[in-house]
């Protein structure tokens, strides 16, 4: 029965966690299966996240991806390239943004102008430092930090040792994880600063594989969205067949999940899951519209990718980009929202 299934991956944007439980459970129930398909969920600590996700979908080695939607606007932009395919998000996995920037509290960086002069560990992504830089802004700060680039997968442990003052988190896992651990976190959300954040992490695809393989990609998502609303509604049997399946099939993982942190988490992330329709992954045009265009009228969607190599008129270094050497100003008009996202795949 297996040899005749159609294989799919999809790159996860972070190791096994409740982000992801839709997909576990999609496995195990055999949602996939019933579908046709072999699903492999690859996890990033198999390469120590040397090859992102978007990477992964531009060069056709995954068939789906997960990332924020700024990874989606950002290769809408300049430099346009083949390994660069104009991404579409298909699905967004949480209906409201659950993420924030976090410090500690014994850190006395009580609110985002606290944060001037202070450290924060990046993932380097190309409109990451500019955000948290506008957060600071608009808490009536100047927005002058230091931005250092830990490895990805270590980036929670490096706020937690106090070797850099904040990071980006999502509040589902790893705020969850330090009140289990006693760790006091203050957390300053995008939207309380009027910062209108889109949707993460969402599902992207190549717009080639849309374009040929329709039915394929209704019939994957039909299946996701019967495995994620089977977790919203069963937390506990749902954390459990996370907690197995991602466990046994990740033996190499150095931090396996613990079954009462994904229960605490799903505890949390449940509401979240799903729109008050009861349906999945649907994108509200009006969050990546809104957006966008704050992308653009803050000065943020710019034609020079973020690189730690910088090349001459291809892209700059994290503190050129923040401190406005960011190559030319892309306006919001010219780039077609409906070419980020679509509903159109998911079944409902």
């Amino acid at each position: 029965m297996e040899d005749d299934l159609t294989c799919i991956s999809v790159a996860l944007d972070w190791t096994p966690n409740n982000n992801h439980v839709g997909f576990y459970v999609a496995k195990a129930l055999n949602y996939y299966e019933q579908e046709g398909f072999k699903v492999d969920l690859i996890s990033p600590h198999l390469d120590n996240y040397s090859t992102t996700p978007a990477f992964k979908v531009s060069s056709k080695s995954a068939t789906f991806a997960l990332g924020p939607s700024e990874t989606v606007i950002g290769h809408h932009l300049p430099p346009s390239s083949q390994t660069r395919a104009k991404l579409v998000a298909i699905a967004t996995i949480l209906q409201e943004d659950a993420s924030a920037i976090a410090t500690l509290k014994g850190s006395n960086i009580s609110r985002p102008r606290d944060l001037d002069g202070k450290t924060y560990a990046s993932y380097a992504a190309r409109f990451e430092g500019r955000i948290v830089q506008h957060l600071i802004q608009a808490d009536g700060g100047e927005g002058l930090f230091t931005e250092v680039t830990p490895d990805k997968l270590g980036i929670w442990n490096v706020l937690v040792t106090g070797k850099a003052d904040a990071t980006w988190i999502f509040s589902s896992w790893e705020g969850v994880e330090a009140k289990r651990k006693h760790i006091e976190l203050n957390e300053f959300r995008l939207t309380d600063y009027g910062i209108p954040y889109g949707f993460s992490p969402v599902v992207f695809a190549h717009p080639d594989t849309l374009k040929a393989y329709p039915d394929m990609v209704r019939r994957f998502l039909r299946a996701t969205a019967k495995g994620y609303t089977y977790s919203a509604t069963n937390i506990d049997k749902a954390s459990l067949i996370l907690c197995e399946t991602a466990n046994k099939e990740n033996p190499t993982s150095v931090d396996p999940l613990d079954p009462l942190m994904v229960q605490a988490s799903m505890d949390y992330l449940s509401k979240y899951l799903l729109d008050k329709e009861g349906n999945w992954g649907l994108m509200d045009p009006n969050i990546w519209k809104k957006f966008l265009d704050w992308l653009s009228t803050e000065g943020i969607l710019t034609t020079l990718i973020q690189s730690r190599n910088p090349v001459s008129g291809v892209s700059a270094s994290l503190n050129d980009l923040r401190d406005g050497s960011c190559g030319d100003c892309i306006q919001a008009s010219e780039i077609r929202v409906d070419e980020l996202f679509t509903n159109d795949y998911l079944m409902h």
